[in-house]
């Protein structure tokens, strides 16, 4: 395609959803780089993204020029043939995996360095979204997360609670130290364990590197935030089942997942190459398929807005920080990661991506679950 035609087209594109080629409002977009053009057409979301890291464009506002995208539904004007412009729905995380495959991964994103990101976390290294009602920072925003976490699960002092994808500790740490719970978390990334580990020393706190499929044993409530996304389509049910089988009758498992407002069979090339491999995020359908026969839904709620947020958040920390880190990592790995922030944060501000937390029991609970909300 002749670099005049292309120009055309992704002008008229971007111009359907707001977005001016060198214009002046924040969202608009600045080529530097005609190559730019021929790139997206005929390289989707990767030639997207990598362009941007090499500066080929830029744009003030990158969050709201990918929710204006997403919002104007813009794949939906291009011929599949020509890809199409945009397959950013963020952290559309990991598909079918091996557990050989889970833990390399997962070490590609989660061992980066934990200098990037205790840089660019709260202080208690929580790596999923934040609850902002009534907060007023990060630190806040996760802090009533975790607790809002402990309260649907109903945690008692005494209990013994599994976290599955524990990250860096911080509901382990939480739960334990607020709650009085025994609590054992599992992850793939040793860089994590060993944090976590440190970070919980003297607390009733068991952290070990495994996959969730090695599991055994009895627990009074299971959580999982932010690690469903890891699982895959063709292993919900496994994930489900072991779930159930680690649960005690009368225990609940809250799942805290990024979720998409349909099925989707691929992976976004570019996060899939740079961010997160293998990436895909669950459907309601599938997650209500994969629970039949093992659990009862009692609560689910959707706070995706606050994901919009809590990248932003992110995003502002690793900024701030970028002198520290700059000298490790270099300048293409920050557009990277500004790309993948702020993309993503553009993504739920569209609606196109949602945060949902669900409770589960294995029987349904006596009389109804109840919970009185934020």
């Amino acid at each position: 395609m002749k670099k005049e035609r292309a120009k055309k087209i992704v002008t008229r594109l971007l111009s359907a959803a707001g977005i001016t080629v060198n214009g002046n409002q924040p969202a608009d977009i600045q080529i530097y780089n005609d190559d730019f053009y021929r790139k997206v057409l005929l390289s989707g979301s990767m030639g997207l993204g990598e362009s941007y890291m090499e500066a080929w464009w830029d744009c003030r506002k990158l969050d709201e020029f990918f929710c204006r995208v997403l919002r104007a539904r813009l794949e939906h004007n291009i011929r599949k043939d020509l890809t199409m412009l945009l397959e950013i729905i963020p952290a559309r995380l990991f598909n079918l995996q091996s557990p050989a495959m889970a833990f390399r991964n997962g070490r590609k994103h989660y061992d980066i360095g934990n200098d990037l990101f205790e840089s660019m976390l709260d202080k208690r290294m929580t790596y999923t979204c934040g609850f902002w009602e009534h907060a007023h920072s990060i630190d806040e925003a996760q802090e009533h997360k975790l607790d809002l976490t402990c309260r649907k699960l109903k945690l008692q002092p005494g209990q013994q609670v599994l976290d599955i994808g524990c990250g860096w500790g911080s509901f382990a740490k939480f739960a334990a130290e607020r709650y009085g719970v025994r609590v054992t978390g599992i992850t793939i990334s040793e860089e994590q364990a060993a944090w976590a580990l440190s970070r919980c020393k003297g607390l009733p706190v068991d952290i070990k590197v495994m996959d969730y499929r090695q599991l055994t044993g009895k627990f009074d409530a299971i959580a999982s935030l932010g690690m469903f996304e890891h699982v895959g389509a063709g292993n919900y049910q496994t994930f489900m089942r072991v779930a159930h089988q680690c649960l005690h009758e009368n225990g609940l498992l809250l799942l805290h997942t990024i979720g998409g407002n349909r099925p989707s069979p691929f992976t976004d090339k570019w996060l899939n190459k740079y961010i997160f491999p293998h990436a895909v995020i669950p459907a309601i359908s599938q997650i209500g398929r994969a629970i039949e026969g093992w659990f009862v839904m009692e609560h689910w709620q959707n706070f995706s807005v606050d994901y919009d947020k809590t990248l932003l958040a992110w995003y502002e920390n690793v900024n701030a920080h970028w002198s520290q880190l700059s000298a490790k990592y270099g300048q293409l790995f920050f557009r990277m990661w500004k790309y993948y922030l702020l993309s993503c944060a553009g993504s739920f501000r569209a609606r196109d991506s949602q945060l949902w937390q669900i409770v589960l029991s294995p029987h349904g609970v006596p009389g109804g679950y109840r919970f009185k909300g934020a």
